[in-house]
């Protein structure tokens, strides 16, 4: 009896460890599982905004596609039919590059062109008369022209439209007779045909380019603040600190949209069909800085929230809402704009964010919660700048919008100077 009750009891210890074992592999299981999935909903939402993104630069760029074919169409039937090139090869070439430059530069890429053909030639004859055809003697032509223009101050397109140029005019001299004046045809007809187009043919809309160029600067901007706003209120240290990081590489979407302003202000000007648009242009030609000067103070903003949970300093209820406040105010910006509307809303939202941080400021906060506070005006202040109120203005609305200070332990008032620090870049 005692024989089969030990065989029991060993046979119960050799299965249980094996469960216990089972368990584990299951609860590690578990845990892999729920990394996969969540590293797999990472990258469906990476995709999904990659996709998003794609087709929102396609859509901007169907406008200058459609430039650039029908341009590239007259431009070969001018050159061939019109004036009777049998082979023209550069004209097509001319039109589509000067329209494929950053818009707003087009009518200077016609004549630098031009310019660079002409030194292209010019060496290339000179030194070809002198020594000939050959490797060396392309060479050398190349590297002479490039120095030439480099030193009379050419701009790059200039340089590299030198340097193929005198290619050709080396390469091709021997078998093709009188190269030279149909280049010099073909870019000029080439960079006329492009400025035809853009000014009447198919003369693009200025406030719609404007405003899908404006949406990504300021959805961007709108979006970080929202997130640091949140941080702040959940005392989340990580969101505000990747609010500050997805901030900081808003390079590419302020380029695009100060390339947009110089594009729309060189359509406004050659295309009489869009005159009646340039006052209406006005408004975002003259807030391009304001816009730039609000992303560096709201990094400046978001990188002092950053400071302020580390340090476990107070955050008094209306400083998030403030800077909710603020994002708004950035959304109805650009919804105002979008519309052609004057911005009223937007600048009723500042001037709330900034009542929310004077707020903030009198239930008493830190060291870098004031800066917080500081920043929230310095922003609001560049916001009413941007939709149009002078900045002497703009700084009497924030100043009476903070209103006077009721902070324990301080007098009433007037507002002591709370000196905004400087903004660095933020990227």
């Amino acid at each position: 009896m005692r024989r089969v009750v030990a065989a029991m009891a060993e046979a119960r210890n050799r299965r249980f460890p094996l469960l216990r074992r089972n368990g584990m592999r299951e609860g590690r299981s578990d845990v892999d599982t729920a990394r996969i999935a969540g590293t797999v909903a990472q990258l469906h939402d990476r995709g999904k905004a990659t996709l998003r993104d794609r087709l929102h630069r396609v859509r901007l760029s169907l406008g200058l596609a459609a430039q650039a074919g029908l341009a590239a169409g007259l431009a070969w039937v001018a050159a061939h039919e019109l004036l009777g090139n049998p082979q023209p090869v550069f004209a097509p070439i001319s039109a589509v590059g000067t329209l494929a430059v950053s818009v707003g530069q087009r009518f200077r890429r016609t004549i630098e062109l031009i310019l660079g053909v002409g030194v292209g030639v010019f060496v290339g004859d000179v030194l070809v008369y002198f020594l000939g055809t050959g490797p060396w003697q392309l060479a050398l032509v190349v590297t002479a022209a490039i120095v030439l223009t480099v030193f009379a101050g050419g701009s790059v397109a200039i340089v590299i439209q030198a340097a193929a140029t005198a290619v050709l005019i080396v390469t091709l001299s021997p078998s093709v007779e009188d190269l030279e004046i149909p280049r010099f045809i073909d870019a000029l007809v080439g960079g006329s045909i492009a400025l035809l187009v853009t000014a009447l043919l198919l003369p693009l809309n200025p406030l719609r380019v404007l405003n899908r160029a404006a949406r990504p600067a300021l959805d961007l901007l709108a979006e970080q603040l929202d997130d640091a706003a949140d941080g702040l209120r959940d005392r989340d240290r990580e969101k505000i600190q990747q609010a500050l990081d997805r901030l900081r590489n808003n390079k590419q979407e302020l380029t695009t949209l100060i390339e947009a302003i110089e594009g729309a202000k060189e359509t406004a000007l050659l295309s009489p069909a869009r005159w009646h648009r340039r006052n209406e242009l006005t408004h975002y030609a003259e807030a391009a800085d304001p816009i730039d000067r609000a992303m560096r103070n709201s990094g400046t903003l978001i990188r002092r929230a950053v400071t302020l949970v580390e340090d476990s300093e107070p955050v008094p209820e209306p400083m998030p809402a403030a800077v909710c406040h603020l994002a708004e105010s950035v959304r109805l910006l650009k919804k105002e704009f979008a519309q052609g509307e004057e911005p009223e809303q937007a600048r009723e939202r500042s001037l709330r964010a900034v009542s929310e941080a004077g707020r903030a400021y009198g239930e008493g906060v830190g060291f870098s919660g004031s800066v917080v506070v500081a920043q929230v005006r310095t922003t609001a202040s560049d916001l009413l700048v941007a939709s149009g109120i002078s900045q002497e203005e703009a700084n009497r609305l924030v100043r009476q919008s903070f209103g006077e200070l009721d902070r324990p332990g301080v007098p009433a008032g007037p507002e002591p100077a709370v000196k905004p620090p400087t903004a660095p870049p933020v990227g």
